[in-house]
C-alpha cells in the first residue's frame, strides 16, 4: 500500500504571522511535520503544499516535494479540502497512483510516528473512509457547555434525559485535533468534507495534541518541548 503524506502550509496567518516556519525549540515549525512523515515506515513520499516562497525554500531544503498552491486556494476563506484535492491531483499526475492520503498539518509539532502509523492502520482495519485524531475534551456539551436561547436565557448545549450531576457521568466527548488525517485519494476527490463517509478515530494524549493557532499555543508548545528535553 502506497501512502503519500501532505503538509499544507500557506503563507498568510492572522493569528500568528509566519507561524509555519517560525523557530520552535531550534527548528522551523514545518520541520517537525516533515521529519515525522519521513520517519514513518508507512509513508512513501512527503509533499508540502504552499503559496509562500519562504515556506517552499524550507520544505525543499528538508527534502520534501514542493506543490505550488494556487493563490485562490491560499486565502483565509479557502476551504482546505480544495487544497487537498489540488494536491491529490498534482501528486497523481506527477508521481502516479497512490493508495493512502495522509495530512499532517504543520501546526501540530508534538505528534509522534506512532500517531501517524496508528491512524493509517486504524482506517484500514475498520474499513473506514477516513481516520481523524481526537483528544479528550476539557468541557462537555452535556455538563458544562452552554448556549444562549432566543429569549436570552442560558441552557446546556445537549440535554440528557437522565439526571446527570457529575461531569464524569456524562458521555465521554472528544475534541478533533490537527495531529493526523488518514484517508484515500478517491475519498478526497469525490467528497466535500471529513464527515461525508465512514469516520473512525484514534485518541491522542493532550500532550501531543497542541494545535498552534496563536502565540499562546506557541508558548505552550515551547514549554512542553522544554519539559521533555
Amino acid at each position: 500500500m502506497k501512502n503519500f503524506a501532505f503538509i499544507f502550509a500557506r503563507g498568510g496567518s492572522k493569528g500568528l504571522p509566519g507561524k509555519n516556519i517560525k523557530p520552535l525549540a531550534g527548528k522551523p515549525l514545518l520541520q517537525y511535520s516533515i521529519e515525522i512523515a519521513q520517519n514513518s515506515p508507512s509513508i512513501d513520499k512527503v509533499f508540502v503544499s504552499t503559496d509562500d516562497n519562504d515556506i517552499a525554500k524550507v520544505a525543499i531544503e528538508l527534502g520534501a516535494i514542493l506543490i505550488k498552491r494556487p493563490a485562490e486556494l491560499a486565502t483565509d476563506k479557502s476551504p482546505e479540502w480544495l487544497s487537498w484535492r489540488h494536491a491529490v491531483a498534482w501528486a497523481k499526475n506527477n508521481y502516479g497512483p497512490f493508495d493512502g492520503f495522509v495530512s499532517l498539518p504543520a501546526t501540530s509539532p508534538l505528534r509522534s510516528v506512532e500517531d501517524v502509523e496508528g491512524a493509517i492502520e486504524k482506517r484500514a482495519h475498520v474499513g473506514a473512509d477516513i481516520c481523524i485524531s481526537v483528544t479528550p475534551a476539557s468541557r462537555s456539551p452535556y455538563f458544562n457547555m452552554v448556549k444562549e436561547t432566543e429569549d436570552g436565557h442560558i441552557e446546556l448545549v445537549n440535554k440528557l434525559e437522565s439526571n446527570v450531576t457529575r461531569r464524569q457521568d456524562a458521555p465521554e466527548v472528544f475534541d478533533i485535533t490537527t495531529v493526523v488525517y488518514a484517508t484515500t485519494p478517491d475519498f478526497v476527490l469525490n467528497n466535500n468534507g471529513l464527515f461525508a463517509g465512514k469516520v473512525t478515530s484514534i485518541v491522542i494524549p493532550k500532550l501531543r495534541a497542541v494545535d498552534i493557532d496563536d502565540i499562546y499555543d506557541f508558548r505552550m508548545a515551547e514549554a512542553i518541548f522544554q519539559d521533555i528535553e
